[in-house]
């Protein structure tokens, strides 16, 4: 096996146990194919485990957490096996979660949702995309009642990784569609043409929480996707969800969602939602509660002031779009805008505006998303609400 030395003292992030390795922290990048399983050690011959490099990529080599001299079907499916264990303890009975997060599982590059007897995988580094088969393999073994297999690769990370983009079934027979519950509803999800794997798994927990305080009150679902935070919202009862998403795919599928429900207290609309928030404003529509998610605002530290703006103008829109009293449900997924920085834009939004912003509740990823702590780029999910006290 090639062997991959470090730099003097760039060894201690991945002692400390980050699963990164990058390329100027290198000696020498060996002239391998990508994907080719490489040790990594220090100028003391420290071993630090294998993993697979890729000399085009400036994450050059994405450990794995183990000594192994060879990686076969047989690995992943102990790591399939042991993601599948550690999800029946945090989600009991659920049958539609992300089995398997990434580096969080100790499988840098690699994403596996479940939905029912059915798996969408992502592929994001060059070693995992060769060993599709053994993938697939693992989640037959380890769920034998598995019926399909779809692969949702468009994430532009391949392309730094040298890998094409595609998406469409692995393995096995997709239907249309396929129903999973979520807090007590039947969503719908289009695995093959939906948004990410088919669904935001992520949000399961807030969307529970966020329906509390949604009973006889107006609610607006901005960045809605498929349905979710409406959906709870009016399955909580309240008096008028409306979720907003600028994708009409997706809002025809959160109508089908709620038909499925039998829900007639929400409806969705195709809109922007920062030109229909600063129409509401114009209008002196107001909401009992509006909820934020909206998709990633910075994916590179090149576009981080942008992403602070696009926050600040989203959240002083709709505390001026609340009514007396209301709820702010704000979330980030951007994992570059950290929990703190958050806190502070909207903080700084609200006292512009006058406003006492009280935080009833600090959220963030689902259980099945764990988070490694020696890897903070595996903690992305932030989510808070607030009450309004000075009305």
């Amino acid at each position: 096996m090639i062997t991959v030395r470090l730099r003097p003292n760039e060894e201690h992030r991945i002692r400390a146990g980050h699963l990164w390795v990058f390329k100027d922290e290198i000696s020498k990048v060996p002239a391998v194919e990508p994907g080719t399983l490489v040790r990594v050690v220090d100028r003391h011959e420290t071993s630090y485990g294998v993993g697979f490099c890729n000399p085009l990529s400036k994450i050059t080599v994405r450990l794995l957490g183990t000594e192994r001299e060879s990686i076969d079907a047989d690995f992943f499916t102990e790591r399939v096996r042991a993601a599948q264990r550690l999800r029946e303890q945090l989600l009991p009975g659920e049958t539609a979660y992300r089995l398997l997060f990434g580096e969080s599982d100790l499988m840098s590059g690699l994403i596996i949702d479940r939905y029912g007897d059915h798996f969408v995988i992502q592929m994001l580094a060059a070693g995992m995309d060769q060993h599709r088969d053994d993938i697939v393999h693992a989640i037959r073994t380890v769920f034998p009642a598995a019926k399909s297999v779809v692969e949702k690769n468009m994430a532009q990370t391949r392309l730094k990784e040298g890998l094409e983009l595609r998406e469409g079934l692995v393995w096995g027979t997709v239907p249309e569609t396929v129903d999973i519950t979520e807090n007590g509803l039947t969503l719908r999800i289009d695995l093959v043409g939906g948004q990410k794997t088919g669904y935001f798994l992520d949000q399961k927990i807030n969307r529970a929480m966020v329906a509390r305080f949604c009973a006889n009150r107006s609610v607006l679902d901005c960045f809605c996707n498929v349905g979710g935070f409406a959906l709870n919202a009016a399955a909580a009862g309240a008096r008028e969800a409306v979720g907003v998403d600028s994708s009409a795919v997706a809002i025809a599928a959160a109508q089908r969602n709620s038909e499925i429900n039998n829900l007639t207290n929400v409806r969705f609309e195709d809109a922007n939602v920062f030109e229909l928030l600063r129409a509401h404003v114009e209008e002196g529509r107001t909401w009992d509660v509006i909820i934020l998610d909206p998709p990633s605002f910075a994916k590179s530290r090149t576009v981080l002031r942008k992403a602070h703006a696009g926050y600040a103008e989203l959240n002083r829109l709709a505390i001026k779009a609340l009514a007396p009293g209301g709820i702010l449900v704000s979330a980030s997924c951007t994992q570059l805008v950290p929990e703190a920085d958050l806190l502070d834009i909207i903080y700084t939004e609200g006292s512009r505006l006058q406003k006492r912003l009280r935080l009833l509740y600090r959220g963030t990823q689902a259980p099945d998303h764990p988070v490694l702590l020696a890897m903070p780029e595996t903690q992305y999910l932030k989510l808070f609400i607030f009450d309004i006290v000075n009305e």
